[in-house]
């Protein structure tokens, strides 16, 4: 991506920082500092002129002087806030006006930095800015369901992992066709809600989804569930009932945990997907279906096919298509934009105001074990949008003290996550926290990190 300055309007895909100051030389200093790091800067004489830019779809941050003549820095960040509370604003100051700018993050700034400032210093907090502005705007069309109407798959499946982004592109794919389809991953991944994503997408999102737990079917009662009865075939059937074969028709069945099922119904499952008719416990003649079937299964159904727990035939009709969802540990960096998201559907969902996380906390949540998965994660968000205290985010935050070493344990948090996330290789840490590599390094150093802690490979 080239940079782009205030002579050439940034496209509408990235993200612009105003940068606001009266002094000629010091807006010129910062808007090159931000275009070698590939950021568009849109350097600004006046708040007037960059408040003009400033409104709730404003995709960018701003970072402004404090002391300047006409309105001032505070007054420019109290308008901008009127425009959009959760705009992230950036303050600059003089070194007097130290206790100000830190009294003012109550107000409502998102950061500060002291002159004379770093390069680095100045990239790495813009950097978080616009982190948390794209998750915010993100957020806000999530709620507004523009994303689900336009691609439900990406509504309901978030993450911009590698992994989500080839499982999302599977699911458009399989969603176009008609074929069956077999669902592996660990308890929590989020294995309906895949099989939900797949249905929305599909040309039968008219028609019904019929989710079906295996492993809560009693084991008398399974085949009467699944494929329905007529009146008097057993004791106790007084009347005809469609199983879930029949609900299903026209649309998608969900068939979770079917290695739960035991052999028996498994053999009657087999005819019904090979055949697509189904015949109820106590009649002669079948019924056809117009269906797909989606099985999930946290086993490795061909580990218990070899075993004999599961029917290799039936196996080998149900996965004429197998996707593979993958755990949070293999997807860190989506662990802080997919709290988010839940946390915002969980203050929704009990009428409260979205919580601010602080990024210690995301930080701390990317590197933490989440052996439950996408459900573990949720139960967290739900506990904080509930106000409830776990310690999990409170053993998280920066320790007290001074500003700088809350500032530095802040920091410390941040690199860490990133190194998580990107299972430790620095190429690709350095620009994700819009760092040289140098800085990078340097500041592994003074935080006693290393690239060896966070490594992919078990080491």
């Amino acid at each position: 991506m080239s940079p782009v300055g205030a002579a050439s309007p940034a496209p509408a895909t990235r993200a612009p920082v105003l940068f606001v100051d009266d002094e000629a030389a010091l807006r010129h200093a910062a808007a090159q500092t931000l275009m070698l790091a590939d950021l568009d800067a849109i350097p600004c004489a006046t708040a007037t002129e960059a408040l003009a830019r400033i409104d709730c779809d404003f995709p960018g941050v701003l970072v402004t002087d404090i002391r300047m003549p006409g309105m001032d820095g505070l007054t420019l960040m109290a308008e901008a806030l009127k425009a959009d509370a959760e705009l992230p604003v950036i303050l600059v100051t003089g070194h007097g006006d130290v206790d100000l700018a830190v009294a003012s993050m109550k107000g409502g700034a998102y950061d500060f930095l002291e002159k004379p400032y770093a390069p680095a210093r100045l990239v790495a907090a813009v950097g978080r800015a616009l982190e948390k502005r794209r998750l915010t705007l993100e957020n806000r069309r999530l709620r507004a369901g523009g994303i689900a109407a336009a691609d439900p798959v990406a509504a309901r499946l978030l993450g911009r992992s590698e992994a989500m982004t080839r499982l999302r592109a599977q699911l458009r794919a399989v969603a176009a066709t008609d074929a069956d389809l077999l669902i592996e991953g660990e308890t929590g991944t989020g294995k309906e809600l895949a099989a939900r994503a797949l249905h929305a997408a599909s040309g039968r999102s008219d028609k019904p989804f019929v989710a079906v737990n295996c492993a809560a079917l009693p084991a008398e009662l399974v085949e009467s569930e699944l494929f329905g009865h007529e009146a008097g075939a057993f004791a106790g059937a007084t009347r005809a009932r469609y199983g879930r074969f029949e609900h299903a028709r026209g649309g998608t069945l969900f068939l979770d945990e079917i290695d739960s099922l035991p052999i028996g119904p498994q053999a009657k499952l087999l005819h019904v997907v090979e055949q697509r008719t189904v015949t109820r416990l106590g009649a002669h003649e079948p019924i056809a279906l117009d269906l797909r079937i989606v099985a999930a299964s946290k086993r490795d159904l061909a580990a218990a096919a070899q075993g004999g727990a599961f029917r290799a035939d039936l196996l080998y009709r149900l996965n004429m298509v197998t996707l593979r969802l993958p755990p949070l540990a293999e997807r860190r960096a989506d662990i802080p934009e997919l709290f988010l998201a839940l946390l915002s559907h969980a203050a929704a969902r009990v009428g409260r105001p979205v919580p601010e996380v602080p990024g210690a906390v995301l930080s701390a949540l990317a590197t933490r074990d989440w052996p439950g998965n996408v459900r573990e994660l949720r139960n967290a968000a739900e506990r904080m949008a509930l106000g409830l205290d776990t310690g999990l985010w409170d053993a998280s935050v920066a320790p007290e003290g001074s500003l700088a070493d809350r500032m530095a344990a802040h920091e410390k948090a941040l690199i860490a996550a990133s190194l998580a996330a990107h299972g430790g290789s620095l190429k690709a840490t350095y620009p994700a926290l819009g760092l040289s590599r140098k800085a990078l390094y340097e500041k592994m150093q003074k935080h006693g990190l290393s690239r060896e802690q966070f490594r992919d490979d078990g080491a």
